[in-house]
């Protein structure tokens, strides 16, 4: 059948199983809005605040629902305003399409109003981009681009497309496909590497198994439980693995770098064989290079081979489908034992627990009584900074798909778009974003878009009056010079909440907290609580950048 460019990229959104698309219109992109207001029924529309929040929010949906998130901005700023959202996807390997309608084909080049290049200019922080310049490439572009966005390593794809190519009278035949699903990524896994990564494991005394993003996105959890059981060793995650191994489990000792606990920390120090599953060495998990995990071995299994040997030096990987490594080796694996190590790190935990502090009110407290009323089956996003590193402490993620964060971009203002797509995919969760005040400022007027979705969604703002994070830093690095961090300015969040549609309630004590916690978990509209805690709380335990990760700061 002839179909206008407008209708061929609704029909195939439909193709690839789009319920949702997350969005602002503005001139260039008017004809792909006039025809998805003919498929209003079949594909809801969110409106955001700014292009920006439809980025987080389609990013949000994605990590949570584990299906593409799809995103539509006009050209010029309209584009450009979705650069943060795509390159915070394209860092923590969400699968996105971001859609752009851009000026007409006679008119790009030619510095034309709201003309931008947004595919040169997103080159390095997308999977793959299209710009579509004839029609009959349209649907084949389409599907191309939702099948690269979730195989493999998944990331952002962006797809600009020339106004013309969408106008009424520019017609295509379309014929109707189904979608190629995405298969695991297998050739690499070979017997001899199996056999080899087996070998590694049979020899060690002392292993630790450390958990990335990577397991979360394969949907390996229930093949990591066995392979943990098999091998007999404790488990510690980066910020993006958590919920792959559950996080209440025994054999868990928290999250493992700068914020990590003392007892990972520690134990990778230790430890004769580490076992990395789908991570990639950050900085923050490395500290310093040279002396990370100086004892042991380095086993890792990753899908993406540009992740081998480019951070840490391995000893064997296995490039493939995390999966598929995992079953594949679980099924070689006879089960050890190692009583002795098991028994030296959980002392390890019981010696240096999170402390959460007694009186008063504090970011520690907020997440743990959180964790309390939630019974931990929330869905929990954050900004980053001080508050995001309490959610992960203080928070025991159970499954994957739990926490949405900003790991590798760590990008101030991402949380409560990615609430919004997370309660709009997930309508029957709990979703509940962690902000700071500062981070806050970065995305507020997203808390018009909650109460014109009606979603009730928990809007916490750990409010300190400065940057938290940046403060402890200026606090421990900078002899408490505080340039630029402060924020005590008479900012009513609690008014401005209410401003735009939502419930505002202002906490200062423990016990205000708890009441306000149950009544936002009650309510049918999005609730911001305003928590007002000490300036100078900080993040403990925590390593300097570039130190071994096995010497902390001392809290006093």
């Amino acid at each position: 059948m002839l179909l206008s460019g407008s209708e061929i990229i609704i029909e195939c959104l439909k193709e690839q199983g789009v319920d949702t698309v997350f969005g602002y219109p503005g001139g260039a992109i008017l004809n792909l809005y006039d025809e998805l207001y003919k498929h209003s029924n079949e594909i809801h529309h969110v409106l955001t605040s700014h292009e920006q929040g439809a980025a987080h929010a389609a990013d949000g949906y994605a990590r949570s629902t584990g299906k593409v998130g799809v995103c539509f901005a006009t050209s010029g700023p309209g584009a450009t305003n979705l650069v943060t959202g795509i390159a915070t996807a394209h860092m923590d390997s969400v699968p996105m399409v971001a859609i752009t309608c851009n000026v007409t084909l006679p008119l790009l080049g030619k510095d034309s109003f709201q003309e931008i290049d947004i595919a040169g200019i997103t080159l390095p922080i997308t999977k793959h981009n299209f710009i579509v310049k004839d029609i009959k490439d349209l649907a084949e572009t389409i599907r191309r681009a939702f099948l690269i966005a979730k195989s493999g390593r998944p990331g952002p794809v962006l797809i600009d497309v020339p106004k013309d190519i969408t106008a009424p009278n520019n017609k295509y035949e379309y014929m109707p496909m189904k979608p190629i699903p995405a298969g695991r990524v297998k050739k690499d896994i070979t017997e001899d590497s199996l056999a080899k990564a087996v070998k590694l494991i049979k020899s060690a005394k002392k292993p630790v198994i450390f958990v990335g993003g990577g397991a979360v996105i394969a949907n390996a959890s229930k093949d990591l439980k066995k392979f943990v059981e098999l091998v007999d060793a404790p488990v510690c995650d980066s910020l993006m693995g958590k919920g792959a191994f559950n996080g209440t489990d025994e054999r868990y000792t928290g999250m493992l770098g700068m914020h990590g606990t003392k007892a990972s920390n520690l134990a990778v120090s230790e430890c004769d064989l580490l076992i990395a599953v789908g991570t990639r060495f950050s900085d923050r998990v490395l500290g310093n290079p040279n002396t990370f995990a100086s004892n042991a071995k380095i086993l890792q299994f990753d899908v993406d081979p540009a992740e081998i040997n480019k951070n840490i030096i391995t000893d064997h990987a296995i490039v493939g489908d995390v999966k598929e490594i995992l079953s594949r080796i679980n099924k070689l694996l006879t089960e050890q034992k190692h009583a002795t190590w098991m028994k030296h790190v959980k002392e390890l935990s019981e010696k240096n627990p999170l402390k959460i502090p007694t009186e008063g009110l504090s970011g520690q407290y907020i997440v743990a009584e959180t964790y309390r009323q939630t019974k931990g089956d929330a869905i929990i996003t954050t900004e980053v900074g001080q508050h995001q590193m309490w959610a992960t402490q203080f928070y025991k993620y159970k499954k994957p798909h739990q926490l949405l964060t900003s790991g590798g971009l760590g990008t101030m203002g991402y949380g409560l778009g990615a609430a919004i797509g997370a309660k709009t995919g997930n309508p029957d969760k709990t979703v509940i974003n962690f902000a700071g005040d500062g981070c806050f400022r970065m995305n507020m007027n997203e808390m018009a878009t909650a109460a014109r979705e009606k979603l009730p969604l928990i809007e916490i703002v750990v409010n300190n009056h400065v940057l938290g994070m940046v403060r402890q830093w200026q606090t421990l690095f900078y002899e408490k010079r505080y340039s630029a961090t402060v924020l005590d300015d008479g900012v009513d969040y609690v008014k401005l909440a209410e401003a735009m549609g939502a419930t505002g309630i202002r906490v200062t004590t423990q016990d205000e907290f708890k009441s306000a916690l149950s009544e936002a978990l009650r309510s049918e509209k999005p609730v911001l609580i305003d928590c007002i805690i000490d300036s100078d709380d900080k993040v403990w335990p925590m390593v300097a950048p570039g130190a071994p990760i096995n010497e902390f700061f001392k809290e006093d």
